[in-house]
């Protein structure tokens, strides 16, 4: 059973809800459930989210991705803590910071029994298969929306909204699933209209996705003679907002020029190419080159936007899982 599931007969707990829907925003099951227990284990409560400091939370959310989640998890902690409690509408639970509409009726209907439909990825899978919707995603989502709303008219899925919502989510995820759905087990076989086209796969259909651009850039890697790692703070906003990252170029279109990376380095120093490497975001993928280089002491970067980070404390740093790939390379390179 998924850690955040409660047995039956238990009261759910809003905050295990909360905390797992949004770690399963475009995430997976599989990568989310290590994140979960280790959240669970040192913040139990929401109260004790709501204390911890951000980089603490920062740092514990780091390889996740998506790190607006992470900065939103911590305000809307803060925010329910002073409040008291969760508010059990759905309207209530969409004032608070990074929950939107789904994720708001996942835990009022999950949490609190409220009878509404959340409609992620599964869902919207069985609605299209339900009645064959022809229409390409995302277009077709307001549509969607419409008849996922028609699913628990039946008394028996009105009187058990936690359960009836946790159920579809599971026939999607383990019967109605992308490649070869198991429509012989599914119970809904009878009305569903693209099983009766023999070729259920085909739905939902997709626009063609265009191809991500590329962009580029380089980072400099630089340690001191006790191998700690210069490394500095992102922008509180945008990418990555509040992340550790190492020094380097900005994102570029084309590979930067040598008298840009020059003009991007923290320091002179005899920097080597060390390797390179490739990650994809949402909507870009980034390829950056890393240059190594060492000194004896980090005075000499005083008036530098930056801090030292010992090695023994990298690991626990907020870099996100870029500036992790970067910090393996080489022979002093970190592990995970």
């Amino acid at each position: 059973m998924l850690p955040w599931r409660s047995l039956p007969g238990a009261p759910t707990d809003p905050y295990a809800v909360w905390l797992s829907e949004i770690m399963l925003q475009q995430t997976t099951v599989a990568a989310v459930v290590p994140y979960y227990e280790r959240f669970l284990k040192i913040y139990p409560t929401v109260r004790h989210l709501a204390e911890a400091p951000l980089d603490d939370v920062l740092s514990l959310w780091a390889g996740l991705g998506y790190y607006s989640r992470a900065r939103n998890l911590h305000a809307c902690a803060r925010q329910i803590a002073s409040l008291g409690s969760f508010p059990e509408t759905v309207a209530g639970l969409q004032a608070l910071p990074g929950i939107g509409a789904y994720t708001a009726r996942a835990i009022a209907s999950i949490a609190f029994s409220v009878p509404v439909v959340p409609v992620d990825g599964n869902v919207e899978r069985i609605v299209a298969r339900l009645f064959a919707l022809d229409a390409p995603l995302p277009g077709v989502r307001r549509t969607l929306d419409a008849r996922a709303a028609t699913l628990n008219t039946e008394s028996t899925a009105r009187n058990a909204p936690s359960e009836f919502t946790q159920a579809l989510f599971d026939l999607g995820a383990g019967i109605c699933t992308p490649r070869r759905p198991g429509c012989l087990v599914c119970p809904w076989q009878d009305p569903c209209l693209a099983h009766k086209t023999g070729t259920p796969e085909r739905f939902p259909v997709r626009a063609v996705k265009k191809p991500k651009p590329e962009r580029y850039g380089t980072v400099f890697l630089l340690r001191d003679d006790r191998n700690a790692v210069w490394a500095r703070r992102r922008p509180e906003s945008g990418l990555l907002g509040g992340m550790t990252e190492l020094p380097g170029t900005a994102w570029l279109d084309a590979p930067p020029e040598a008298s840009t990376v020059d003009a991007a380095a923290p320091i002179e120093a005899d920097w080597q190419e060390i390797g390179r490497i490739r990650h994809v975001f949402t909507h870009f993928s980034l390829q950056l080159t890393v240059l190594e280089a060492r000194i004896g002491r980090f005075e000499s970067l005083h008036n530098q936007a930056g801090f030292a980070c010992p090695e023994e404390t990298l690991t626990r740093q907020a870099f996100p899982s870029v500036m992790r790939k970067c910090l393996m390379l080489g022979p002093n390179g970190i592990s995970g």
